[in-house]
């Protein structure tokens, strides 16, 4: 088991840090990793009863750290989407996919099996990689959370109808799916009451306490027991974690648990993805790539156009029709449990099962990239005439205005800007993709819009060409970037100001034409420097000159802002 870990962990150790440096997804790396040192290619990794259990815990705690960021009362929003949406999904991809099967010459029982397990998506690469996208909170992020959230649910009832199928079932199916149904709406209730009456006092005891090693080992046993008790119930240990995690967002201490909890899920779930990747026979590659690449294009087509269609018959634009599609286009794992129970219960042979797991895998394989490529993919696709209207709408709303500001992120950072603007009379327009939010803006301020910032036809009908000021407000690195990079296309002249959490990316946002960058870590830590300082008996006119000298320093634009600390009475230098 150590041994077996510590190839994993080594061999994870140098394929991410080069899929960092080419700019890939690490979860790409991760699958090549288990495919490399797995049984069919290097075959440096034995078989290990432990290592599937920990790989589990993997998708577990991504799914309580994603449920944190969804409140009660968004997922009460999403019911339609969970229910609606979801249970159409499962039902039209199984039947177009048994159809398929069939016509290969598998029983129609077993190909309508089979054919729901590849309609189901994979949670733990789909919510991974929208949430390092910062999409998760977008239309075709809510959308595919939804669908996933449902299909948690129909992958066990799945796996206890392969028994059924296989003629040992003790149970028939229409007693299975109202049970299972019925242990969801149990496990819900019973986590909701403790999050209302237990969780708070635990974690208020523990908090008062000041020990952060109490806060982690309380955060821990609350997911562990979570997925445990979904577990007994025979549900998705995942489904539960996210449960928890939902109903415990609301709290006060949601951000403290999400911190203390990313280091164990991280580690983790590249452990799941390396799991992913051993189950896969490197040799039927080479003996079947052109069948293999051929079940991996029809199942993406099937499940993507399908998706695609019940969006837009729900009344949702082109576009968010077809990246709620290319989300969830891929197979699942959950599929590969399903077809391991079925080749174990003999009801399809072990040729076929090894091709339709390696066609499940290359789908897996390539969602981050499609997921990456999805604005423009979609774009292509089609036109969207429903978003071609409202970026009319946007357009004519805003044709009269120049010289006003962009703020591109209208969360808590977006907003404060907002307020200083509005108090002193300029004009501004603010954009952002949740539409939640946008709503609750709207009630009180009309210059705020719904869009997804990267988009160069929204950011020219908010009229950046016309603008005097340009602020990145968004939270995330990368969709910046491509905000700054889009933004710069339309006006090259007009200077923009960009929030970031740290100095990581500094050097690539000054070059894509950023004019200031702020970290918010040197904001905070010269705060708290300041008060440290006068805390300590420092006059207050030293502390402000230090921390004068180190913005002076730090940013150009405020070169000419501040004097001199060593010569106050000189004047203050014009950058111009």
């Amino acid at each position: 088991m150590f041994a077996n870990l510590l190839i994993i962990l080594a061999s994870s150790l140098v394929v991410i840090a080069l899929f960092r440096r080419l700019q890939l997804p690490p979860v790409l790396g991760y699958l090549c990793v288990g495919l490399a040192v797995g049984p069919t290619a290097l075959d440096w990794v034995n078989d290990s009863e432990e290592l599937p259990d920990l790989a589990e815990l993997g998708v577990v705690f991504l799914l309580f750290s994603l449920g944190l960021e969804f409140s009660l009362t968004k997922m009460l929003a999403l019911r339609r989407v969970v229910f609606g949406l979801g249970s159409l999904q499962v039902l039209g991809c199984a039947a177009l996919l048994g159809l398929l099967l069939m016509t290969l010459g598998v029983a129609p029982g077993i190909a309508l099996l089979l054919g729901a397990g590849l309609a189901l998506s994979s949670t733990a690469i789909v919510s991974k990689e929208l949430t390092s996208l910062g999409e998760i909170f977008s239309s075709h992020g809510q959308n595919a959370i939804g669908v996933l959230l449902f299909q948690d649910v129909v992958a066990v009832l799945l796996l206890t109808l392969v028994p059924v199928f296989a003629g040992t079932g003790e149970q028939a199916w229409y007693w299975a799916l109202p049970l299972t149904l019925g242990k969801t709406v149990v496990l819900f209730v019973g986590l909701l009451l403790a999050s209302r009456w237990l969780l708070p006092r635990l974690f208020h005891e523990v908090a008062a306490s000041h020990s952060a090693e109490l806060f982690v080992l309380l955060a821990l046993v609350i997911v562990l027991l979570t997925a445990w008790l979904t577990h007994l119930l025979g549900l998705s240990p995942a489904l539960g974690a996210f449960l928890a995690g939902m109903l415990l967002g609301e709290s006060h201490y949601r951000h403290q648990i999400e911190a203390d909890i990313r280091p164990f899920r991280d580690i983790l779930l590249g452990l799941f993805f390396v799991s992913i990747g051993m189950l896969i026979d490197l040799q039927l590659f080479v003996s079947h790539s052109l069948l293999i690449l051929g079940f991996t294009l029809t199942l993406m087509l099937v499940k993507g156009c399908v998706v695609a269609a019940l969006v837009r018959l729900r009344g949702s634009d082109s576009e968010t029709a077809w990246r709620s599609g290319l989300a969830l286009a891929q197979g699942g794992e959950f599929c590969f449990a399903l077809m391991a129970q079925m080749q174990q219960s003999r009801l399809i042979p072990d040729e076929f099962n090894g091709l339709l797991l390696a066609a499940t895998f290359c789908s897996m394989l390539l969602t981050p990239l499609l997921l990456r490529a999805a604005p423009g993919i979609a774009l292509r696709l089609h036109r969207k005439p429903n978003q071609q209207v409202q970026l009319e709408e946007i357009t004519a709303l805003n044709a009269e205005l120049r010289g006003h500001a962009v703020i591109c992120g209208y969360g808590r950072v977006g907003q404060s800007i907002g307020r200083f603007l509005r108090k002193e009379q300029q004009a501004y327009i603010a954009l952002d993709d949740d539409p939640e939010r946008v709503q609750e803006a709207a009630t009180e301020d009309s210059s705020v819009h719904y869009g997804d910032c990267r988009r160069g036809a929204l950011l020219s009908a908010v009229g950046v060409e016309r603008a005097r000021l340009v602020v990145v407000a968004v939270d995330n690195s990368d969709v910046a970037l491509a905000v700054l990079k889009e933004a710069r296309r339309i006006n090259a002249e007009v200077p923009i100001l960009v929030r970031t959490r740290d100095d990581s990316q500094l050097a690539e946002l000054k070059a894509a034409g950023a004019s200031e960058v702020v970290p918010e870590l040197l904001e905070s830590s010269l705060m708290l420097a300041s008060h440290a300082l006068i805390l300590l008996g420092l006059p207050d006119e030293q502390v402000q000159a230090r921390v004068d000298e180190v913005r002076q320093n730090r940013y150009r634009l405020l070169h000419g802002f501040y004097s001199h600390p060593n010569a106050p009475d000189e004047a203050p230098i014009n950058p111009d």
